[in-house]
């Protein structure tokens, strides 16, 4: 019976282990899509209510990472970034990775959306795809070097536990936060309307770019090893908060450009 009871421990131990796993990131990507849904105009939220069967954007903002564990959908998992050499001035289609990247994907998932022969499967799958690469877009890591895998074989200590500069960037400082969607959504700055037409601006390189270039300054920020906390917190937490709405503001723009 003691046996049994220590075994029972041990598989509740790692349950709980793979279920904090597969919660990384679902926040900020919940809040991208809460936000983006309060920028859609009357047609496009009308006719994204009507393809998702009245599920908001956040209901189906984490679909894209869901399905990775299915093999139907392995040929997607290159798809949510896009790694552009540190020595390459802009990014070219020609040299892009023939398995796709995240800068494709959002390409397709707009062509997708935007074609009458598509069917209502496809355009349900894409749009919910789409929900979730361009909240990838906005984290600077999705953006980051190849031979490191966007900042994941950085490892860190955060607040004395185990990370890596990704991860950090995905969910722990959203996590030490502890907001909900709903909360980071409602508590985003109040912009004028020229500041989100400002946001919204530009084309999607643009903003290819403007992550490239803050996960370059946030590369040169950081040691593998380093200890993190408190001070980085306060020093980038802004930024993490300000990118969810940027995601959020230039989601809605690619969406009522294409229920237009």
């Amino acid at each position: 019976m003691r046996n049994f009871l220590l075994l029972l421990v041990a598989l509740l131990i790692i349950n709980i282990g793979f279920a904090n796993d597969s919660d990384w990131g679902k926040t900020g990507h919940r809040a991208t899509a809460e936000i983006a849904e309060n920028h859609l105009n009357k047609k496009a939220k009308q006719a994204i209510d009507d393809l998702l069967n009245g599920y908001g954007l956040a209901f189906v903002a984490n679909y894209a990472d869901d399905i990775k564990s299915d093999e139907e959908y392995r040929e997607f998992g290159p798809w949510h970034y896009v790694n552009i050499a540190p020595e390459a001035k802009e990014y070219r289609l020609e040299e892009a990775s023939e398995d796709g990247d995240l800068v494709q994907a959002i390409r397709k998932c707009v062509e997708v959306l935007k074609d009458k022969n598509t069917t209502r499967d496809q355009k349900q799958f894409y749009l919910k795809m789409l929900v979730h690469f361009v909240g990838d877009l906005h984290q600077p890591f999705h953006t980051g070097h190849s031979e490191d895998k966007g900042g994941n074989d950085i490892q860190v200590r955060w607040f004395n536990e185990g990370s890596n500069i990704h991860r950090v960037w995905d969910s722990d400082m959203i996590n030490f936060y502890q907001m909900s969607y709903t909360e980071l959504a409602l508590n985003t700055k109040d912009l004028s309307k020229t500041q989100i037409k400002s946001i919204a601006s530009g084309k999607l390189l643009d903003w290819v770019y403007e992550s490239r270039a803050m996960a370059e300054d946030l590369y040169s920020g950081v040691e593998n090893g380093e200890k993190l906390g408190y001070s980085y917190m306060y020093e980038h937490m802004p930024t993490v908060l300000n990118q969810l709405q940027k995601g959020g503001i230039r989601l809605a723009k690619i969406l009522n450009d294409i229920y237009s």
